[in-house]
């Protein structure tokens, strides 16, 4: 990475990860970061979805499919990248793995926004922006890390919105 970028990605996470010296701000990280783990607060969602919208539970269940399989993507591409977690500050929460690129926590998220958007589901997308916060607040990725997972995330949702409405559901 160009040594710029690099500096300029370190500099905006620490003024970042300084939010999260108020311990409100820190909780709620704390609270997005865990719940996001492995997609999980998507999935629950997208299965709530399919559970209470019957008429739509097949589109429901294939934006929740695609929303697991964003996420899979970005843990592949962690391990072509193996770009290490941030050292310079201190990390809030714990981890599953290493490698911080690009964050599977984003792209998850930025998939639901775009998935769950297509049913109606607008709510999603602050959601999923203080979520993608979260990681920088909590001090686990720098913020190309995040960008990247939500540019792959809405990408790969975007290109799966005609399939999430195929059908009658």
């Amino acid at each position: 990475m160009d040594r710029r970028l690099d500096d300029l990605d370190r500099r905006l996470l620490s003024a970042l990860h300084a939010y999260g010296m108020d311990a409100r701000v820190a909780a709620v990280a704390r609270v997005l970061s865990r719940s996001g783990e492995h997609g999980a607060l998507w999935l629950a969602a997208g299965l709530a979805g399919a559970a209470a919208d019957r008429e739509r539970r097949g589109a429901w269940l294939r934006a929740t499919a695609l929303i697991a399989t964003t996420h899979l993507a970005s843990m592949g591409v962690k391990r072509i990248v193996r770009r290490p977690r941030p050292t310079h500050v201190e990390p809030r929460v714990r981890t599953a793995g290493r490698h911080s690129f690009p964050s599977s926590h984003a792209t998850s998220a930025a998939a639901a926004a775009v998935a769950y958007g297509t049913l109606g589901g607008y709510v999603v997308a602050p959601l999923a922006a203080a979520m993608c916060l979260s990681r920088l607040v909590v001090g686990v990725h720098y913020p190309t890390d995040v960008a990247a997972g939500a540019a792959l995330g809405a990408a790969a949702a975007g290109l799966g919105a005609r399939w999430i409405g195929a059908g009658h559901g």
